[in-house]
Parts: structure tokens; C-alpha cells; sequence
């Protein structure tokens, strides 16, 4: 693979997966939110993937397709079956903010959470300027790109006031911190990759649980039940 494709294809990826992050923002119907996890989970994929060709290392292949299967697949089926099991019934009426398949009152509305998402995709590139200096590859200079992820799925995990919603902000982080280790180190071992992979099974099904708990306690995963609790 040449430079030019390589840098293409790199480019192009980076896109991909940082504007799913942004459209996760956009976003409000969480059965789509999740497709789009789905899609940044086959864009890591194909990203490790990428690397591991230009790198002439296999290792990095099999991460490509344990990253493929777990963020693109198991991940996203957990979420959507936790989000299955609390969706009403369709000949039942449910109140807009009552709904658990929708995020209708995040804590920043949608024209802020685009505007801040921009600005902090902007501090990615300023926090990551002196990195890429130190040596500016192609991938390196992509690096700036899994910062604002991180700083993303931050942001949508403390705005949105479902439960599935915050998971799915706690995921996109993740898969942030994935591709900034990927894109900075040229990837990461194997064993490390699946020793994080299995830690991120592991709380999403704590989660899982935990959001099952709080529908039949409280009716529903909104973050506003949790200050009716008292000593």
C-alpha cells in the first residue's frame, strides 16, 4: 500500500469515526444511537485493521477483528436488549419524557452538544499539537481526531439523562482512548487489547444490570429518579 492510498484511507476513517461521535450527540431515538455505536465500533475495526496492513503486523489484524466483533456486535447487542426490555409495549401511551426509547430532555440541548462538540474537537487538535510534532506520521497527525472522542463521549456521558445513554457516552470514550493508543503507539498488543476489551464486556453488563434495577424500582432510567432516593 503507497503513502497517498494509505493517507486516504486513514484520513477517511478518522472522519467517519469522529462524525458518528458528533451525530451520537445529535442524535435522540437511542435505537438509532445505538446503530451508530455500531458503526464507530466498524470503523475502529477497520482503522486497527488499516495500521496492522500498513505495519505488516498480523497481531494487529486479529485485534481488527476481536475489536469488530465486540464493539460492532456484542456491545451494541447488550445495549440494544437492555433497551428492548424496557420499551413499552406499542398499544401502551407513555408521556415523551416518560419514554425509555428516547432521550427527550438532555441536560444540553442538541445546538449546544453540536457547538460543544466543536469547540472541544478544537482543544483536541491544540492539547495534541506538541504530540504531533514529535513525530509527524500520518497517523500520529490523526491523533488529535481519538482525543476528540474521548472529550465527546465524555461530554455525552455527564449531558444525557437515560441510563442506556450514558453507557453509550462511557463506550464512545472508550473507543476514543482505543483509537488515540492505536493511532499513537501504531497499535497495541494483543493481550492488552483483550484484557481492555473483556474489562468493557464485564461493565456493560454490570450496567446492563444496574438498568434493569433501576426500571423496576423506578419505572424508568432516568437519572432524575435517582434524587428521590434518600438515606
Amino acid at each position: 500500500m503507497n503513502d497517498s492510498v494509505y493517507t486516504q484511507l486513514l484520513d477517511l476513517a478518522c472522519g467517519a469515526f469522529l462524525l458518528a461521535a458528533v451525530v451520537v450527540l445529535w442524535l435522540r431515538q437511542l435505537s438509532s444511537i445505538i446503530r451508530v455505536f455500531a458503526l464507530q465500533g466498524a470503523v475502529l475495526a477497520a482503522l486497527a485493521a488499516l495500521l496492522g496492513v500498513r505495519e505488516g503486523r498480523w497481531d494487529l489484524l486479529a485485534v481488527a477483528v476481536g475489536i469488530g466483533l465486540l464493539r460492532a456486535g456484542a456491545l451494541p447487542h447488550i445495549v440494544r436488549r437492555a433497551l428492548a426490555a424496557g420499551t413499552p409495549p406499542p398499544a401502551t401511551h407513555y408521556e415523551e419524557d416518560n419514554s425509555e426509547a428516547r432521550e427527550a430532555r438532555p441536560l444540553v440541548n442538541v445546538a449546544a452538544s453540536l457547538i460543544g462538540a466543536a469547540l472541544l474537537t478544537l482543544l483536541a487538535y491544540a492539547v495534541a499539537r506538541p504530540l504531533v510534532e514529535l513525530d509527524p506520521t500520518p497517523a500520529t497527525r490523526a491523533l488529535p481526531v481519538g482525543l476528540a472522542v474521548v472529550l465527546i463521549g465524555f461530554f455525552t456521558l455527564v449531558t444525557r439523562r437515560r441510563a442506556l445513554a450514558q453507557v453509550v457516552g462511557f463506550l464512545l470514550l472508550d473507543n476514543g482512548i482505543t483509537a488515540t493508543a492505536f493511532l499513537a503507539a501504531s497499535g497495541v498488543p494483543l493481550i492488552v487489547e483483550l484484557g481492555v476489551s473483556f474489562d468493557v464486556l464485564l461493565a456493560v453488563l454490570v450496567l446492563q444490570i444496574l438498568t434493569t434495577r433501576m426500571r423496576a424500582a423506578f419505572g424508568g432510567t432516568g437519572i432524575d429518579d435517582l434524587r428521590e432516593l434518600r438515606d
